[in-house]
This record gives C-alpha cells, structure tokens and sequence, in this order.
C-alpha cells in the first residue's frame, strides 16, 4: 500500500501552507516579528496548532519561508534570457525583476525585516542569504554566461549585477519604503529598464 499522499492531500497541504504564509506576512507587519506568536497565526490562517508547527515548527522557520517564497522566480513560460545577445537578454530580466520587485508583499517584507533588525538580526541575514543573494547570483551567472558565449566583455560579474539591478531597484523599488503612494507607471518603469540596458550594454556589450 502506498504511503505517498494523494493529489488532493498535496493540495490541501498548500493550501494550507500558503493559508500560513499570508497569515503570517500581515501579522507580522501589524504587530511585529516578536509580537506576533506562531498560536496567533495558526487562528488567523484557520488551522490547527499541529499543522503549523507541522510545517513549521519556528517562528524563524516561518520567517525563511516567507522570504524565500517572495523571491521566487515564477516560470512565465517566456524565453530565456539569451546569453548571445547582450540587449535582450537583459531585457528579458530587467522586466523579470521588476516583476518580482512589484509582487505585493514585497515592500511590506522589507518593512517588517528593517523594524526588528535591532533586535532579530537574523531576519536579514534571512533576507539577504535566502532571497536577495540567490536571485543577485543568477544574474552575475548569466553576464558571466555572456562574457563565455562573447556577447559581453564582464571581467567582474558581480559588481556588473549591482550595477544593473541597482539602477533599476533604485527606481522601482527603494522609493516606496519611503514613500507611500510612491507607483510610477508602466511608461516610467519601462524607461528605467530600458536606460539601465543601455548603460549596460554600452560598458559591457561587444
């Protein structure tokens, strides 16, 4: 007899889990890291103690979740960035980006980790390991793809990724820890991608 659970059980597990997750980002942006408690989520979600702590059995473990799932890159279906040509391929993940920086919950992630790094330093440690550094790493390991194929010339692949995801970032993306009601439109955003493409393949492109 088989012990593998079924699809429907699968598909209650996420929801449940997703349930959790959701539950979690808007406590903890309500009452804070510490003055949220993992009993507090399970009522909020609409599961049982058990499940959580099931599936998470930290608060902290929760937490790793939760930033690992807002950067996660979905599979659009879309091409891949090609590495042969410089311009489109960082096109490609310019708009990728964007996409991720935009994802609601993303600005109210950052918000939470900055109020409590006093006193939980790891939640950016959290933050900056098992989200941030993995996504910055795919994008120096795609210039460094480009640099083998010979469509760039990028002798310092992570520095050239600061620069590229910097420069958008910067305007998609920091303002709004600041500022509110900070939401250019799709005209401004694709400007801002479009000019951090030329810079880019203006130093690195052959």
């Amino acid at each position: 007899m088989s012990t593998e659970p079924s699809a429907y059980h699968r598909r209650v597990a996420e929801e449940k889990r997703a349930a959790i997750l959701k539950a979690a980002t808007g406590l903890f942006l309500a009452s804070g890291y510490d003055g949220t408690s993992l009993a507090k989520i399970a009522e909020v979600a609409g599961v049982s103690k058990a499940t959580l702590f099931k599936q998470f059995p930290t608060k902290g473990a929760l937490f790793d979740a939760i930033v690992t799932e807002s950067w996660q890159v979905e599979d659009s279906g879309g091409p891949e960035p090609s590495v042969e040509d410089l311009k489109t391929g960082l096109t490609t993940i310019g708009h990728r980006y964007v996409e991720l920086l935009t994802r609601p919950g993303m600005t109210a992630l950052f918000r939470i980790v900055i109020a409590e790094l006093p006193r939980f330093p790891e939640l950016g440690e959290a933050q900056f390991s098992q989200g941030k550094m993995p996504y910055f790493e795919s994008v120096s390991r795609y210039l460094a793809a480009a640099h083998s194929a010979g469509s760039a010339k990028v002798d310092a692949p992570d520095l050239a990724a600061t620069q590229f995801l910097g420069m958008i970032s910067n305007f998609v993306f920091w303002p709004t820890l600041l500022l509110p009601d900070w939401a250019p439109g799709q005209s401004a955003i694709e400007q801002a991608v479009d000019e951090a493409v030329r810079t880019m393949s203006a130093r690195y492109g052959i």
